[in-house]
């Protein structure tokens, strides 16, 4: 009797980026959000998503027990009403996000939250740890602060990190997997001196790929991805030349430990 096949695993990832009104996700606010779900066999695009948020207070993290303080008339006033998170004008110009837009626009940031695990969810196509959505962006770290800022004050981190690929580092934080596509470029141009920058719009011109509307959260996501796509098909059809770099040492070992 033959083996039953293997059921083939689908690898995913979520390109993703955060419009905010600065750049310190302790005090500024994510103000828009363009998630893009991808099959990394096929690029094909399986879900998208975009949203305004709209303005919110900052909000206490952690389980740190606070000190009991005598307040004055104000600063009670202050901590009832919620202090609001810093809204810079120049971040708000930059993305051409206005306060307006985001009060009558804006959805409230645990229902995003929310949205952010069930598109997750919905871009896991096969079952299992390994095939969890990895995270892609352009210089993503800081939209990764941003996405711990807004589980957190939503109260669902322990959600995001059922759905999401990654691990949990020394002092028990989850950090999630991630693909920089800053570090793509790198590897696809750093041999070439004239190249000084990896700044999205430029990275997507050394690869024909036309970018409008930098810096809306949707078109920056669309460029993103294009550039994985692009990168990613280097990769895989580019074979010319392939072992001028590749170390090679002679083998030792009479088996591998698989």
């Amino acid at each position: 009797m033959a083996a039953p096949k293997a059921e083939p695993r689908i690898y995913t990832g979520i390109v993703l980026d955060f419009e905010t009104s600065g750049l310190d996700c302790t005090k500024n606010a994510c103000t828009q959000l363009a998630m893009q779900g991808v099959r990394f066999d096929t690029w094909e695009v399986i879900d998208r998503y975009v949203k305004y948020f709209t303005p919110y207070n900052k909000q206490e993290v952690g389980t740190h027990v606070k000190r009991k303080v005598l307040k004055n008339k104000h600063e009670l006033e202050q901590e009832a009403s919620g202090i609001p998170m810093v809204y810079e004008e120049a971040a708000l110009t930059y993305s051409a996000i206005t306060m307006d837009t985001l009060k009558s626009q804006g959805a409230d940031l645990k229902g995003i939250a929310t949205d952010v695990i069930e598109f997750g969810k919905r871009c896991t196509l096969t079952k299992g740890k390994q095939t969890k959505p990895v995270l892609i962006g352009q210089n993503i770290t800081f939209d990764i602060g941003f996405l711990q800022q807004l589980m957190n004050y939503a109260g669902l981190t322990k959600e995001f990190e059922k759905v999401f690929a990654g691990t949990t580092d020394f002092y028990g934080n989850f950090q999630p997997h991630y693909i920089d596509t800053i570090d793509l470029g790198r590897l696809v141009f750093a041999h070439d001196p004239s190249v000084t920058s990896y700044k999205l719009e430029l990275t997507a011109e050394r690869l024909g790929i036309e970018l409008d509307d930098a810096h809306d959260a949707d078109a920056d996501v669309t460029a993103t991805l294009n550039i994985a796509v692009v990168c990613s098909n280097r990769l895989r059809n580019n074979t010319g030349g392939a072992d001028a770099a590749v170390q090679k040492k002679e083998k030792t070992r009479v088996h591998f430990k698989i």
